[in-house]
This record gives C-alpha cells, structure tokens and sequence, in this order.
C-alpha cells in the first residue's frame, strides 16, 4: 500500500501550523475516512498505519493528519501536551477544508482524537440548527471511533460518564469499535452506555485500547485490524 504526504500549511484563523497529511487507499473512492490519532501518539504511530493500511486496502481514500501539538512535537523535538478543546476543533474543521477527499466523508479518530471527531460534528449541528456560519464547507456522512474514550481508568465509571454524554443524540450515523478489555470503556461497559439509535457498535475480541488481545486468547491484532476494517467497510456501504 503506497503512502503519499502534502505538506504543511498554516491554520488560518490562529496563524498555528497545520499539519501534512498521509494519503492511503484509491484517488477516486466512494468513501474518503479523514482519521485523527490519540492524545498520545501521531499519525504515524503503528496503529494508525496499521489501521490506515486495513482500511484504504477496502478501496477506501483513508487521510491521516496531526493535530498542532503533535506538528509541534515533530518540528522542536520535545513533548507537548494535547492542545485545548477548542483548538483541537479548530484543527478539525481545518482539515476538513483541506483535505483532497474523494467521494463521502467519514469523520473518524482513535482515542481522543475520536472524542474530538464526535464533538466536533455534534457542535457543527448545534451551529447549523442555530442558523449560524459552520465550521466547514464540507459535509461529513458518518462517524468512526476506533477506542472511544468513555471513562477515565481507575477512576468511578459512573461519575465520570460524561464523556460520551453527546452520543445520545448524534447528527450523522456512526460505528464504535472497541476492545472487549478497553480500560476506557470496554465490551460490559459499552454495553451499558446510552446511545443514539443512529451509532452501531463492534467489540473486538479480547481487544485492549489498541485492540491488542492477549496471548492465551489465541486472537491476534492482526485478526482485530481485519475485524475493524470489515466493521468500517461495511459501514461505509451504508452511506453510499
């Protein structure tokens, strides 16, 4: 699978670098997946090639991108924290007006970059029903969450549901992949989270957050990998 990188612009609105992107998959695809990564790993982590390359070999356009802080990371050569909220939106939307896509758009992220993903477009629709400028001149067809994450570890999964609170109603169809362990949200506990009739959910077996299952199960990652991509191929049908 051949890889292709554009270079790096600038945000417009805050004068912030924006990042490049990688393109997976075919130039002209029905469904293009614009795919953010987590809070602590960039676009060229392992998983998110993993991942990209499962996904574009479906005959989707898949299109990876960091998020300023991550940009910031690779460019100084030190750490840097996760921007702020509203920044990490503002990438988002910029993405969306940059990015060559070709066909529908699934909006779709791992970890935080998948919180990120489904408050973005449920604030965009806030915005429209509101009769107000949106955030971007492209419309988004679905949502994909490789991990989301609802809870924090260790911490009363109860008291802090409030993650995935905007899931209950959401603007566009959508499809959760987790694993059965995930610390942040796993097979029992996806079970019990209320949402919207318009999100599908996929457990992995034995799966943790990065889908990785144990050894004794005799599942692997590479089996998951398979399993997402079947999940979000056929999702992507759907939309068509």
């Amino acid at each position: 699978m051949t890889t292709t990188e554009l270079p790096a612009t600038e945000m417009p609105a805050t004068g912030m670098p924006a990042t490049e992107f990688l393109i997976d998959g075919p130039e002209e695809a029905d469904i293009t997946v614009i795919l953010a990564h987590g809070a602590g790993a960039g676009m060229d982590h392992a998983f998110m090639t993993m991942a990209a390359n499962a996904i574009a070999q479906k005959g989707i356009r898949v299109i990876r991108f960091d998020f300023p802080y991550m940009h910031r990371r690779k460019v100084e050569g030190r750490k840097f924290p996760p921007n702020r909220a509203p920044v990490l939106l503002e990438a988002l939307a910029d993405v969306l007006d940059r990015a060559p896509v070709s066909g529908k758009i699934i909006l779709a992220g791992k970890s935080m970059g998948g919180r990120m993903a489904s408050l973005f477009l449920s604030e965009s629709a806030s915005r429209s029903n509101d009769n107000s400028s949106d955030a971007n001149s492209k419309s988004v067809a679905g949502y994909v969450a490789l991990g989301f994450p609802f809870f924090a570890p260790g911490k009363d999964k109860i008291a802090d549901n409030n993650r995935g609170a905007h899931l209950q109603d959401f603007p566009v169809p959508g499809l959760i992949i987790q694993g059965e362990r995930d610390n942040f949200g796993g097979a029992e506990e996806l079970a019990a989270v209320p949402l919207a009739d318009n999100i599908q959910t996929l457990v992995l077996p034995d799966g943790d957050h990065s889908f990785k299952p144990r050894k004794k199960s005799g599942e692997s990652l590479e089996n998951n990998i398979a399993r997402m991509a079947d999940g979000i191929a056929a999702f992507a049908d759907t939309l068509k």
